[in-house]
């Protein structure tokens, strides 16, 4: 298969932001009207669990939020396609089937997105075997939001139609499932599709599977495509949890129904599984039925890595109760150090500067449109007014001047600051609040650019001594405002990133979809035995980065490096207790 080695998303890309942009509104606005898993249902009438109950022991991995980053997708899918690892003097087979957890693409749910971020990646790390005594593990697919913009159109190409992953071979016919797991286990996997309610054929899918498959000493293990229960942390209004905790009271415990909720009242949710956010953390819930419950994320499969450092120390999940964090990776102190290199955005986000610079340079214009009583422009009483003295008190009085009589320059003005301003994240850290944060950032912009055209107006002007229609004038007055002006605006959008993720705990995403680290990657290797269910977070500090594509574009040349893993934690054991 040819493909194209892609670099990391570029988020701040202001064609790339618009044109995801666009995708949001579009799915969040059509999502209800046609919902794709209804149909689903309608065309897999029998809509039967998959089953691997008979093995002894299974293995199986869970990976998330991948195809983004060539070089971070490639390590982990390489690393997954190995027949075994070894960890700690370990060794780990790979799985009997591998479970992505949502977001299988990047930026956008493109067909070329997903041949070039995923497919060709994992073709090349796992070639596909026809011979008639292959080993071909399975995949099981759910899901994100990414993988949700084209409305499950080109998700349900790759994942329900039998085709192939590499050497994985898809087997779904739901953007949902069931998997019987050996020992009394299940598997179930849900699609909570954007922010809408669990559509209703899937909750019956499930409420069959509970009703009629579950006996009273059922273990599930439960795989979602958020952490509701961290997003609840954030956001007391986040609604995710509140479906989340009615799918499992109402779908797998049965509340409500006597019959239903009796013959369940034994059955436990011991893990849960989800990605979303690109890291690895681990809260442990002593729930009100008596079990130790796991809540792991593992969003380390490919995707800019989130901050971990956010996370609370105690949380309030699914059921109410308390749940401790017990591992993160990378550490909270590494988080932190990360998190300071949106202090280079201008480096990382070169289009944003670029975008801030030419605003700039546009207001600017339209403020040398109008001309005072004098005759002269801004820029020719700006150059007169010194930076000491008086010149600050004139500088100010001509700008107002100028303002007063120009609406377009206004609007722009206004529309630099709103736009920052409702940039703001209000959703987590301290809520509404942050606004304060926000209005200051705004602020900083306009007075930063006002403080640059007066600058370069005493510079161009009084300094250079060059004329204010001349060509060599405007076009280095164009270069500073671009260059220099967009620079500056950029540093303090940095300094804002790292201000707020770092101080107030927000904006997660913007300050770490910023700076786009590749590092921090992990995937979860899960082993099953009659006695015991173990987890080994598999992470990877650094990837490999000098792949290189063959000629034909179709396979990964070696380099040499090597690919460098290790235990996050160690084996999280979840034995097979009974719920009281």
């Amino acid at each position: 298969m040819r493909f194209e080695k892609k670099p990391m998303v570029n988020w701040y890309d202001p064609k790339q932001l618009a044109f995801t942009g666009v995708k949001t509104v579009l799915s969040s606005v059509f999502g209800n009207f046609a919902d794709r898993r209804e149909m689903q249902a309608a065309l897999d009438k029998e809509g039967k669990p998959f089953d691997y109950s008979e093995k002894d022991e299974l293995w199986f991995d869970f990976v998330s939020d991948l195809a983004d980053g060539f070089n971070p997708t490639y390590t982990v899918a390489k690393t997954m396609a190995q027949p075994s690892i070894t960890v700690d003097g370990k060794e780990l087979k790979r799985g009997d089937f591998l479970l992505m957890g949502g977001d299988e693409v990047y930026p956008t749910p493109e067909m070329i997105e997903y041949t070039n971020r995923l497919k060709g990646p994992f073709e090349a790390a796992f070639p596909k075997d026809d011979s008639p005594d292959a080993d071909r593990p399975d995949v099981f697919a759910i899901p994100g939001n990414h993988d949700w913009y084209d409305g499950l159109t080109n998700f349900l190409r790759l994942f329900t139609q039998g085709r192939s992953l590499g050497n994985w071979k898809t087997r779904q016919t739901r953007s949902y499932f069931a998997i019987k797991l050996p020992h009394d286990y299940w598997l179930i996997a849900v699609d909570i599709q954007l922010h809408a309610d669990i559509d209703y054929p899937q909750i019956c899918y499930f409420r069959d599977i509970a009703q009629n498959h579950f006996t009273p000493e059922t273990k599930v293990i439960l795989c979602t495509a958020e952490p509701s229960w961290v997003f609840r942390s954030f956001d007391q209004k986040n609604t995710a949890h509140d479906r989340f905790k009615f799918f499992i009271d109402r779908v797998l415990y049965g509340k409500g129904e006597p019959a239903y909720e009796e013959k369940n009242r034994t059955i436990t949710v011991n893990t849960i599984l989800t990605g979303d956010l690109h890291h690895y953390a681990r809260y442990e819930e002593k729930t009100k039925r008596g079990e130790t419950r796991q809540l792991i994320t593992s969003g380390g499969g490919g995707a800019f890595m989130h901050p971990t450092h956010t996370l609370k120390e105690t949380i309030a999940p699914v059921d109410g109760y308390s749940a401790e964090l017990k591992s993160v990776f990378p550490s909270k102190e590494s988080s932190v150090r990360l998190s300071l290199l949106n202090l280079l955005f201008p480096y990382f986000s070169l289009t944003m500067l670029t975008l801030f610079g030419i605003v700039h340079a546009f207001t600017s214009w339209i403020l040398q449109t109008k001309r005072f009583v004098s005759g002269e422009t801004l820029m020719e009483q700006l150059a007169i007014s010194g930076f000491f003295s008086d010149g600050i008190g004139n500088a100010c009085h001509s700008i107002l001047m100028a303002l007063l009589h120009n609406p377009g320059a206004i609007f722009l003005n206004l529309l630099l600051v709103g736009g920052v301003v409702v940039f703001t994240d209000v959703k987590s850290g301290y809520g509404k609040w942050n606004y304060l944060a926000g209005v200051v950032h705004g602020l900083l912009h306009l007075v930063m650019f006002y403080v640059m055209l007066w600058g370069f107006s005493v510079l161009n002007l009084s300094h250079f001594d060059l004329g204010i229609h001349s060509l060599a004038q405007v076009s280095l007055f164009i270069v500073e405002m671009v260059l220099i002006g967009g620079t500056v605006s950029a540093l303090i959008f940095g300094l804002y990133l790292t201000f707020s993720v770092i101080v107030l705990k927000n904006h997660i995403t913007e300050a770490s979809s910023s700076y786009r680290w590749e590092g921090y990657k992990n995937f979860l290797r899960i082993h099953l035995t009659k006695d015991v269910l173990t987890i080994y977070p598999i992470g990877f500090k650094k990837v490999v980065t000098d792949w290189k594509l063959s000629k034909s574009g179709d396979k990964v040349v070696v380099t040499g490096s090597p690919i460098n893993y290790s235990l996050i934690e160690k084996p999280i054991e979840v034995h097979h207790e009974k719920t009281i």
